[in-house]
């Protein structure tokens, strides 16, 4: 099985797009369901190392994600890819998809551009027949044709990423599905009757305005709790999410360093002192929101016809 090295911040690697199943059963499921994984082939250790807020990255924007056998590759020249990061070269793609993990069905065959990383030699890896997972946008009025969401949105597949990308999609089009959260609106602390009493309350900004609010409470002699809410209602029995989900992922990848100038509406300064220190403690818990991805680049449009 083909595996792409890791490559230096500077470069991208592969880039492609997201598919159509193979004819049959599988190929009936309608438009965003999440099929069953392919039986099969040996678990492998994800070979570039992604973390969850790199995969959740590429699969949260992408229309398909699917699983796909290259077949055919031609290299690009210098003057058709401009903005090519050095030591990467640009391929025109077609690829036979195999298996939909989510998205409309498009059919077999599948066309798109990726940047892929030269191996040490300075040479373009080889690809044919290699299976690689591609999150991607359709092409409107281009059957087959595809926009990766990012220069690097082929991956080389190994059960372990499918598995992963999978749980992000179930996530993703859950109906409650945690939004993505824009800023931080407003924090307040209200001490409570009791010395060493109070909560901390926290509201952010999201995309389609569906709420979500945080509280931290402190009690006499205990440590302070936090949880998270995303519905209308504020629960002191919310609970901070799992690492590696959705809703950790809203939180630790969106969340600003301090409270944002003029969002501590606390009416004391002990009050403001105790909500900054309060969301200190919720950044602490959350932990980093780690990549090893390079930073996202502009996606790759298709290019037709083969060069």
């Amino acid at each position: 099985m083909l595996r792409f090295p890791l490559f230096a911040p500077t470069a991208l690697t592969a880039a492609a797009m997201v598919l159509a199943p193979l004819a049959g059963a599988a190929a009936q499921a309608p438009a965003g369901v999440i099929r069953a994984p392919a039986a099969a082939s040996a678990a492998a250790a994800n070979p570039l190392d992604l973390t969850y807020a790199d995969l959740a990255d590429l699969a949260l924007p992408a229309d398909l994600v699917a699983r796909a056998q290259v077949r055919k590759v031609a290299r690009l020249k210098p003057e058709q890819a401009p903005g090519l990061p050095a030591g990467s070269a640009r391929l025109y793609v077609e690829a036979r998809t195999t298996a939909l993990l989510a998205g409309p069905d498009l059919g077999e065959s599948i066309r798109f551009l990726a940047d892929v990383p030269l191996d040490a030699k300075g040479r373009v890896p080889r690809l044919s027949k290699a299976d690689v997972l591609v999150l991607a946008h359709t092409v409107p009025a281009k059957p087959g044709d595809l926009l990766l969401v990012a220069p690097d949105a082929m991956l080389p597949w190994s059960s372990g990423t499918e598995q992963r990308l999978r749980a992000i999609l179930t996530e993703k089009l859950a109906p409650d599905a945690p939004p993505a959260i824009t800023g931080l609106r407003e924090a307040l602390h209200v001490p409570g009757n009791l010395a060493g009493e109070g909560e901390t309350q926290l509201f952010f900004a999201t995309e389609g305005g569906k709420p979500v609010s945080l509280s931290v409470v402190r009690r006499p002699g205990q440590a302070a709790t936090w949880g998270v809410s995303f519905s209308e209602i504020v629960d002191q029995a919310a609970r901070p999410p799992a690492k590696d989900t959705l809703g950790w992922y809203r939180l630790a990848c969106a969340l600003p360093a301090q409270l944002p100038e003029g969002t501590n509406i606390s009416g004391s300064p002990e009050d403001q002192r105790i909500a900054a220190e309060d969301y200190a403690q919720v950044l602490g818990e959350l932990g980093a929101c780690l990549h090893n991805r390079a930073p996202a680049a502009p996606p790759v449009a298709a290019a037709r016809p083969l060069p």
